[in-house]
């Protein structure tokens, strides 16, 4: 009799010891990595100024008198009896559609297809010009860098970015990673550039995304991560139900244990 339940239940504890190994495999982010790897990355990318931005910036001189004029976008909206209290308004500037900020006394100043840096040059040379300030100190910082997830993450949303820079890895860490069921070498990253969306695939499974152009990403980037198919699907249902179906049996051989024993 235990000969006989031996038999039964090596095939069925074998069959759940493999299928529990594939499915690890599936899941595991950089599976290819070995004991010791070195991965020279790519540096972070420099944000560059879009249209829609809203960006806050600061003019600092000598003259705190003279300043406040140049800094009166960047301090806080009182909304009005109008606008519901749920969204407040962003100081700020907006880059419009045209690709320029209205600056306080120096009119439309050209701003997308900027970096920070560049517009900070920009307006210190334009208010140092027309002897607006002397010495005058420019900062620029992004109001609206933020990135969404979507898909198969445990948060999915939009993730705000106060840094001005993030990975592909921190994003899906702050969507509180990538559900069972999230296919980690299909990840697909939707991107504007210009007028048009570009797409591509990005795979967590190897790492090599460690050195893909696309592992940081820029503002309004959206990654969508993808469910399993039906197959790996009904493969993870039936892990589910192997303690389910083990136990039974359990309880058939005990019981028939029993039996035999009268």
């Amino acid at each position: 009799m235990n000969k006989v339940i031996t038999y039964f239940l090596f095939p069925i504890l074998l069959t759940y010891i493999f299928s529990s190994c594939a499915s690890t495999r599936k899941i595991a982010y950089f599976a290819d990595v070995q004991d010791s790897t070195r991965i020279l990355s790519k540096p972070g990318l420099e944000p560059i100024i879009q249209k829609k931005d809203i960006l806050s910036i600061t003019v600092s001189s000598l003259s705190n008198e003279a300043t406040i004029i140049f800094n009166t976008p960047n301090l806080p909206i009182t909304p009005s009896a109008s606008v519901s209290p749920d969204f407040p308004q962003t100081a700020g500037y907006l880059v419009g559609q045209d690709g320029t900020i209205k600056f306080p006394v120096l009119g439309n100043i050209p701003a997308a297809g900027l970096t920070q840096k560049q517009l900070e040059n920009n307006i210190t040379h334009l208010l140092t010009e027309k002897k607006l300030l002397f010495d005058p100190i420019v900062s620029a910082r992004f109001l609206n860098f933020r990135v969404t997830v979507l898909g198969e993450v445990n948060h999915p949303g939009v993730i705000t970015v106060p840094s001005e820079q993030i990975s592909i890895l921190e994003a899906i860490g702050d969507a509180g990673d990538l559900t069972i069921y999230g296919l980690r070498d299909n990840i697909i990253l939707i991107r504007q550039e210009g007028p048009d969306k570009f797409l591509t695939r990005l795979n967590l499974s190897s790492s090599k995304i460690l050195q893909s152009p696309y592992y940081f990403l820029k503002s309004n980037d959206v990654i969508y991560v993808e469910p399993a198919k039906d197959k790996i699907a009904s493969t993870s249902l039936f892990q589910q139900r192997i303690p389910i179906i083990l136990s039974g049996l359990s309880l058939i051989i005990i019981l028939l244990t029993n039996v035999f024993k009268l």
